[in-house]
């Protein structure tokens, strides 16, 4: 499956860039998949989130993404960056929830 059309994927389910732990030595996971097949920038989370986590982040990362009005797919790592450093400040979220999502690729 080719996907280098697309520029970006945002996958907010649980676990989307963690492997299988009966197969330990295999690196896929859904979000590498998608890198794989083409998709240039990738940001899934390594361990279970909450619904609440996943709308503030993303209500933050999409706004630092396309704060000038234009999508671009080369601003995801930093736009997540900033989105991440936003949760940091509220002490009350458990640390495990500020840095649950990780980026890969360009």
């Amino acid at each position: 499956m080719d996907l280098s059309l697309h520029q970006s994927a945002f996958l907010s389910a649980c676990e989307t860039a963690v492997g299988d732990f009966a197969t330990p030595d295999e690196v896929i996971h859904l979000a590498a998949g998608l890198q794989f097949a083409g998709v240039k920038s990738v940001i899934g989370t390594l361990w279970k989130v909450t619904d609440s986590t996943v709308q503030r982040l993303v209500e933050a990362f999409y706004k630092n993404l396309c704060g000038d009005g234009k999508m671009n797919s080369k601003r995801a790592a930093q736009a997540l960056h900033q989105a991440v450093h936003s949760l940091a400040r509220d002490k009350e979220m458990p640390l495990d929830q500020r840095i649950v999502f990780m980026h890969i690729g360009a």
